[in-house]
Parts: structure tokens; sequence; C-alpha cells
């Protein structure tokens, strides 16, 4: 064999992932465990987003309003430890909330280039509020907390109104 015969074939690289989690820690997400069930969720995302090397980031909302939990960065299972400590309570700044997301994930494109953007919403979908889509994300899941015997159906409604995933966690 000779120099002329090898061919270099480039290797075809995805564009980095990120992973925006919303995670309700509202009064509502205290009852009948939903919030540890939640809690548990997230932390298995964050673990599985490190296994992969994408980057992830986390917002809390609740009582106590929106709080980012992890800034935008590489996934690592020590990551799920910020989410020991969080409690619940109060009630659901559900439109801050995805309002702060948007705003995060369009800073995390425009510093880190061409990213591939999931947005993760965590909760019961026990509110009033009528939220918009986020726009910039290009994969849309809610994850549906709330009671299946004795459901709100908002969660299924918002998937369907934005054109999400939409998936149970409680079924």
């Amino acid at each position: 064999m000779q120099r002329e015969h090898l061919r270099r074939q480039p290797v075809a690289l995805r564009a980095g992932r990120l992973h925006c989690i919303v995670l309700d820690t509202s009064g509502s997400m205290r009852q009948r465990g939903r919030l540890a069930l939640a809690k548990g969720h997230a932390t298995l995302m964050i673990e599985q987003a490190a296994r992969q090397g994408d980057d992830v980031a986390l917002l809390r909302f609740g009582g106590q309003g929106v709080e980012l939990l992890l800034p935008p960065g590489r996934a690592r299972a020590s990551g799920s430890q910020r989410l020991r400590p969080v409690g619940g309570g109060g009630g659901t700044p559900l439109a801050e909330a995805l309002a702060q997301a948007e705003r995060l994930l369009q800073r995390a494109l425009r510093v880190g280039g061409p990213t591939e953007c999931w947005l993760w919403l965590l909760t019961d979908g026990r509110t009033l509020e009528q939220p918009q889509a986020p726009l910039t994300p290009q994969h849309l899941v809610i994850v549906d907390f709330d009671d299946p015997k004795k459901s709100l159906g908002r969660c299924a409604a918002w998937a369907a109104r934005w054109g999400a995933e939409h998936h149970l966690a409680l079924a």
C-alpha cells in the first residue's frame, strides 16, 4: 500500500447539545411525592447528559420565583447534587420560568455557536397561566407529573398547542 492509496474521510461531528431542565417546585408538586419524583427524573437526565458529553442547565420555579441552579455548561454527574436541598412551596411562575429559559438558551447560542437546544419542562401543570411556547429550543418536552386519575390535562394541552412531546411521569 502506498500513500496515494490512503484516503482521508472526515468524521461528521454533531453539534453540541444543551439540555435546559425547567423544574416546577411549587406547592402542588409537594403533594403525593411529585417533587421527589421530578427531582429524581432531573437527576437521571443530568447523569445521562454527562455520559453523552452534553451540556446542561437547570432552572427551578416556585414560590421563591425562578432560580438558576446550574448555569449552562458541561454536564457532570455531581451537578445533580444541587437538587438534593431543593424544596418546594408557593405559587407557580411558569411564564417567568419559560421566559428566563428562553433568554438562557439564546445567550448560549450566541456564546457557544451552533447548539442543539432541548427544553425539558417538569411540572404537574397546576397553574392558571397559559404561557406561550418557547421559540429557541429545537426540541421541547413536557414531563407531566399531574395525578393521572384526576388530571387537569394542562400539560397535554400545552404540548398539543406548542408542538411538544408529552410524557406522563406518573402513569
